[in-house]
């Protein structure tokens, strides 16, 4: 699988900079992650004010999922994503998200039942666990999330802080989770230029969103390799996010299926 990334890895501890940098934002809102978007009112109203303010996001991959979705939502934070999705999904519906971060867990589960009793029914799910590691088995042997279980897969601006080495096992287990004719949904930051090594050091632009951004054209042509068809952004951003070092970087939401068989 391609990306950005050149096959030097950065000899930072990305993890651990992310899980610093988001546990503290969970605690305290930070103005700078990522890219703020507009999301329909309400579907915001039944949510607890801290779960809104601290979503950290460059798109709503939450307008591509249907009423009676089982939503498979990756690196869901506050719980924002989540809970929007509940709500469109309805009843019959149900959502799971997947943190590793313990700070954010914590806010999203405590969110959980206030939501719950806003909108009259408990959907919604959170596991700790790494997004690329879906298929890490629990003490009865059982993965993380089932195998074609999910009927659509949306993330917002996280799949780019997953180390390159790991973005296989990420693919993979985004297409083993998925059912017939299952979606994806994802909204993130690209680049149009390879990251340089010395780009991918820095922690602060790593947990930023911006080193780790998979190139533009590799984002589609990894997600076409899974076996998905009508893949394409859905949304792109004419201007540029950022730029750093003469590297245009800039949100995007992807959008495919698997055929229905």
């Amino acid at each position: 699988m391609s990306s950005c990334c050149g096959p030097t890895q950065p000899s930072i501890d990305q993890t651990q900079a992310v899980e610093d940098r988001y546990g503290a934002a969970a605690t305290e809102q930070e103005a700078c992650l990522c890219t703020p978007v507009a999301f329909d009112a309400s579907l915001l109203s039944p949510l607890p004010k801290e779960v809104v303010e601290r979503d950290y996001g460059c798109g709503d991959p939450t307008r591509w999922v249907q009423s009676g979705d089982a939503v498979l939502d990756l690196g869901s934070g506050s719980g924002k994503n989540a809970f929007i999705c509940s709500q469109v999904v309805g009843e019959k519906g149900r959502v799971i998200g997947v943190d590793r971060n313990s700070y954010m867990l914590a806010l999203s589960r405590s969110a959980a039942p206030v939501v719950a009793e806003r909108i009259g029914y408990a959907n919604v799910g959170f596991l700790e666990g790494a997004i690329e590691s879906l298929d890490a088995l629990d003490a009865e042997g059982e993965p993380l999330v089932a195998d074609s279980s999910i009927d659509v897969v949306l993330s917002n601006c996280v799949l780019n802080l997953v180390n390159p080495s790991a973005r296989q096992r990420l693919l993979k287990n985004i297409r083993r989770v998925l059912r017939p004719a299952g979606r994806v949904a994802i909204s993130d930051i690209v680049c149009n230029r390879p990251v340089p090594i010395s780009l991918q050091q820095d922690p602060e632009l790593w947990s930023g969103c911006i080193s780790g951004a998979w190139l533009e054209d590799a984002f589609l042509e990894d997600f076409r390799a899974l076996g998905l068809e009508q893949v394409q952004y859905a949304e792109r951003s004419e201007t540029p996010w950022r730029v750093v070092e003469g590297i245009e970087f800039r949100a995007v939401t992807l959008t495919g299926a698997l055929p229905n068989s």
